[in-house]
């Protein structure tokens, strides 16, 4: 976990924040001895940019396989923080750690925050862009570009659920080379995903009522509720939620997991009895602790812990 710090956590030493959170990380704070690199996601301004400060500039930390361990396999984490913030290390450096430890090589996705002004679609662009960078990049990251986990968050998991149904086919013709290849996630991971954050339902959290945006609810949900693009299409997934979560309700992930069973798609759903929202791997929890192990059994059943040759240059 402490390799993270070096770039997470150094570019978030200017900025007030909790414990757990960094809100955005700062291209080229290298750290070549940590096997650690922060590259943005555009060479120039990122479509939609307002400013060029970090919260303006969304950005990927790499962080390479323990070494002798690379199965090549890769896997993009999206920190949640309710789109306000981003939980660097509960949800992001840890969970790197825990993945290169397993031979995955690791990408954390910095997007932009509506808390900075980046309404959605700007985030799904991010990660969209982060996806399709992974995948055109594979031979240079030593990865199979078919085997691209994205996981997920809270509000993270919310955006890798959209990544994994609103995914865009690549364009063949683009001059961009990054932009030629599918965003399209191989594995989605979703760990007490707010999927139903787009709501008019101001029982729990909302992200319309967080955002002064209830006039706009309706037709953001339209667009932004992963329940309504589930297809045939979207990546097998593995879902982690609690009974209790008091943050995001149970049922927004049980409607999601229907909605994958309906389309067909092969997927795992493990539910808890006890534990609260953010638990991240598990915090210590003699109950939740178990997940990362549940995870790991899903991630080998699908052949991503069995070294394969990566793509050639």
């Amino acid at each position: 976990m402490h390799r993270i710090f070096a770039t997470l956590f150094l570019a978030s030493l200017a900025f007030p924040a909790a414990a757990q959170t960094v809100s955005c990380a700062t291209p080229g704070t290298d750290n070549a001895f940590l096997g650690v690199q922060t590259i943005r996601l555009w060479p120039g301004p990122a479509p939609e940019a307002t400013g060029d400060t970090c919260f303006d500039i969304p950005a990927l930390t790499l962080l390479e396989p323990r070494k002798g361990s690379a199965n090549g396999s890769a896997v993009l984490i999206f920190p949640g923080g309710g789109y306000a913030a981003l939980a660097g290390d509960l949800e992001g450096g840890q969970v790197a750690d825990w993945f290169t430890a397993r031979g995955f090589r690791a990408f954390i996705l910095s997007y932009r925050l509506t808390s900075h002004g980046y309404v959605l679609p700007v985030p799904l662009l991010d990660a969209r862009r982060a996806i399709q960078t992974v995948r055109a990049r594979a031979a240079d990251y030593h990865i199979d570009p078919n085997r691209i986990v994205v996981i997920g968050f809270s509000a993270g998991g919310h955006l890798a659920a959209l990544a994994g149904t609103q995914f865009l086919p690549g364009d063949p013709g683009s001059d961009d080379p990054i932009a030629r290849v599918s965003s399209r996630p191989d594995f989605l991971v979703l760990g007490y995903p707010w999927l139903g954050a787009i709501t008019t339902d101001t029982s729990h959290l909302s992200y319309c009522k967080s955002f002064k945006l209830m006039d706009q609810c309706d037709a953001l949900r339209a667009k932004y509720d992963p329940d309504l693009f589930v297809t045939k299409d979207t990546p097998p997934a593995f879902i982690y939620h609690t009974f209790n979560d008091r943050t995001v309700p149970i049922e927004q992930t049980l409607r999601f997991y229907e909605a994958l069973v309906k389309a067909g798609v092969p997927s795992e759903y493990h539910v808890f009895a006890n534990g609260a929202h953010g638990s991240g791997l598990g915090k210590g929890d003699p109950s939740l602790d178990m997940w990362p192990a549940l995870l790991e059994n899903w991630l080998r059943a699908q052949g991503l812990m069995t070294a394969q040759k990566p793509a050639q240059p």
